[in-house]
Parts: C-alpha cells; structure tokens; sequence
C-alpha cells in the first residue's frame, strides 16, 4: 500500500514524523524531525548537518518512519523507503510549502525561515517504498 487518500491527512497536517535510520553497525536510530509530504511518495525533511541522521543515511539509503498515533493508540501510519541527500535541493527558506507548514512553529522558537535554514541546511527526500496504516 502506497500513499492514499486514508494517510494522506495525516501526512500532509502532522508536524512530527519520527524517522530512523540505521547506524554501521545496524543499530536503528529513531529521531524526531520536521518533514513536508511533497505529494506523491515523497518527503523532505531539513536536517542539521552534524547528525548521526546523516551520516547514517550516506551509509545505508533504507529508512522508516511513522506519525504519532492518536490519543486511543490508533490511527497509525508507518513507512519504510529509501532517502537520499540533496545537497542542492533549495534552502527551506525558498520552499515556500514548507514554511508555510511550519511557520507558527518557527514564530514560537523566536526563529526566522533563513535563521532555521543556516542550522538545518542538508535536505533529505524520502522515497516511500510502503506505507501502513490502521
């Protein structure tokens, strides 16, 4: 099952994607980060450049991911894929979905579009290979 439209909601209005990765030594590294479903089977997410994520990524392409479930443990979507990262995929700053998505947010931290796009400069595009959901 790919993205349809019973995960499409959430994909598009959760603000919090929780994405792991896998370490060299095949340790998953589960990690919390902003994303933007782009449509389709992809999303971008914004990464700090320093980050076990990255390195992990340039290591071994395969990823999960999944959104928070409701309150009751239900409405559940996990995702398995691959990411790449695009080092010249624009800045967030000039992917004016993504700061629309998040800009409540980035007023709460006090950030601006440029201040959160100098720390979080390495994007990330997650293809999804499959996608449950319940």
């Amino acid at each position: 099952m790919k993205v349809n439209d019973r995960t499409a909601d959430p994909l598009r209005d959760d603000k919090i994607l929780w994405l792991t990765t896998v370490a060299a030594n095949g340790q998953p590294k589960a990690s919390p980060v902003w994303f933007l479903w782009t449509g389709g089977d992809e999303l971008l997410v914004y990464s700090l450049d320093d980050t076990a994520r990255v390195t992990n990524i340039e290591g071994n392409a395969k990823v999960a991911a999944n959104l928070n479930s409701n309150a009751g443990g239900g409405s559940i979507v996990t995702m398995e894929g691959e990411a790449r990262i695009v080092r010249d995929h624009p800045a967030a700053k000039d992917f004016p979905a993504y700061v629309e998505k998040y800009q409540a947010m980035l007023d709460e931290y006090g950030w601006t579009p440029e201040y959160f796009s100098k720390d979080y400069r390495v994007p990330i595009l997650v293809t999804i290979d499959r996608v449950r959901a319940s």
